[in-house]
């Protein structure tokens, strides 16, 4: 197997070269000196090893490869050994982790699977998210599932904080909405499928078994918050054959890990390459323009790792249907645009939001102008009114 090649971010007054030379040692053999050497050629085939230091803008870079033999699966062994301890001084962000091909899994579904499960092929995904969070029943969530399939949304999906509170279930949320989901799915040419995302929660010893049994009960995708469950629980469900369904990561918990610009994992990495290698097939992330701060570089790199692994960007917070020509300015036709309140919130009810999100989209690929005085009364219309519009990118 090849290196893991890591790079290491550290502010102004470090000592850079010092402190690449503490992570390829420390978090690799642990110590090195000539009290070793009647070992050393075994030793040297774990220890990792400096390959460059440089400055870049007010700080210094410094690539550190790490032998892919310490960590052959993973992401829990692989972030133990990169960051693990180190992590601690506080003295470094982790800005691109490079793995070998063969290392870690692969999406089961990814772009290409979900456009195969949907039969959505030559637009981009539209995608609706359960308003309000808590405090619907399951038949209230089976009724906006059918409103807002009928009108040709793509997917839906839980709020990241709807857990299995008592009488609304994942299981009596996937019972409540299987047989809607069965009449959507014969309506549709080719029999597409709508996809809803339930949300898995619960404790460790779980989660597995209960997303088995979703699955069996009906569920046709996962809804997983990696960064906060952690990725090897998403590993677990990308393997398990008796799981089979598309893995939608939830961003939740992720800013913990790369809030802060000096330290932590860089977005690209927590949202991008960890889920990525650790077998998701969509990732959410916030958009550059939505409610999140949140800046265009790292949402481009987060949408880079994805696609070159074929896996599906979900742009999410704050979209809406004014704002599709920027939508379609920056990801095309390969993604999957998540709106909340964008279609629930509508003027007109959640199937308005949806076709507001086809009449925009209709509108651009035609080339039709989107100033609002020249779009006729309508979902589009009244979506534009209500949260505005932009035809450029910010």
């Amino acid at each position: 197997m090849d290196d893991i090649v890591v790079t290491y971010r550290f502010g102004p007054g470090t000592d850079a070269e010092r402190e690449a030379r503490v992570i390829a040692v420390g978090q690799t053999a642990g110590t090195w000196d000539e009290r070793w050497a009647f070992r050393a050629d075994n030793l040297s085939r774990h220890l990792g090893r400096v390959k460059a230091v440089r400055p870049v803008g007010g700080g210094v870079e410094a690539d550190v490869a790490f032998p892919a033999i310490n960590v052959p699966e993973g992401v829990g062994a692989l972030l133990t050994m990169i960051y693990g301890k180190y992590s601690l001084s506080g003295h470094s962000r982790v800005i691109d982790v490079r793995l070998p091909e063969d290392w870690g899994l692969s999406p089961r579904f990814g772009l290409r699977g979900i456009r195969d499960l949907t039969g959505v092929r030559d637009r981009p995904l539209f995608m609706g998210i359960f308003k309000p969070s808590l405090g619907l029943s399951p038949a209230d969530l089976a009724a906006i599932l059918g409103e807002t399939g009928d009108a040709g949304l793509d997917i839906i999906k839980d709020d990241e904080i709807m857990p299995d509170l008592p009488g609304c279930t994942a299981l009596d949320r996937v019972r409540a909405c299987r047989p809607v989901l069965d009449r959507i799915r014969e309506k549709r040419p080719g029999n597409g499928a709508m996809l809803y995302a339930v949300n898995l929660s619960g404790s460790g010893s779980t989660l597995l078994e209960k997303a088995r049994m979703l699955v069996r009960e009906g569920a046709n995708a996962l809804l997983v918050s990696a960064p906060a469950y952690g990725y090897s629980l998403l590993e677990a469900l990308a393997a398990d054959p008796e799981v089979g369904v598309p893995l939608f990561v939830h961003p939740a918990f992720s800013g913990a890990y790369s809030g802060a610009s000096g330290h932590g994992l860089d977005w690209s990495v927590g949202l991008g390459t960890l889920p990525v290698r650790a077998g998701a097939d969509a990732v959410l992330y916030p958009a550059r323009y939505g409610s999140l701060a949140f800046s265009g570089e790292d949402e481009s790199r987060i949408v880079t790792k994805l696609r070159e692994a074929g896996v599906l960007p979900v742009p999410s917070a704050g979209i809406h249907p004014g704002i599709l020509p920027r939508l379609m300015n920056d990801y095309g036709r390969d993604a999957a645009l998540n709106a909340g309140t964008g279609i629930m919130d509508h003027p007109m009810g959640p199937a308005a939001g949806v076709r507001a999100f086809q009449e925009a989209f209709e509108r651009w690929e035609k080339g039709w102008s989107f100033e609002p005085r020249e779009i006729p009364e309508g979902p589009l219309k009244a979506a534009v009114d209500k949260w505005g519009m932009s035809t450029t990118p910010p």
